[in-house]
Formats: C-alpha cells, sequence, structure tokens
C-alpha cells in the first residue's frame, strides 16, 4: 500500500503528522508533506489509515 498526499487540498492541520510522525512532516510552509518513500509498512498500516479518515481536507489517500 501507498498512501499519497494532495498538495492542492491540504491545508496544514497536520493530524496526520500527530498520528505518524514517521510517515509524515510538514514543510517549511506549515502543509503535510509524505516522508515515506515507498509502500507503508505493515506496522504503520493502521495509524495511516486513521490519518485517511481523520483528514478533514480529505488529502490524503491510501492504496
Amino acid at each position: 500500500m501507498e498512501v499519497r498526499l494532495d498538495t492542492e487540498k491540504c491545508q496544514g492541520h497536520l493530524r496526520c503528522m500527530d498520528i505518524a510522525p514517521d510517515i509524515f512532516d510538514c514543510d517549511d510552509l506549515g502543509y503535510g508533506v509524505v516522508v515515506l518513500s515507498g509502500p507503508v509498512p505493515a506496522e504503520a498500516v493502521e495509524r495511516v489509515s486513521r490519518c485517511v479518515s481523520n483528514c478533514p481536507e480529505s488529502a490524503l489517500t491510501l492504496r
């Protein structure tokens, strides 16, 4: 599975960073970025799924 962040939708709430700081960070302007390259590790899938469902802008997808 891979996580994707739509930078056009992200408003910088950073809930993703609170839930999965090993997967998400913020840029210099305070918007979310995915720091993981490649597939989401099995042990992080549940947390990333929570990030997707908690994003108020629906900027995250998990495939």
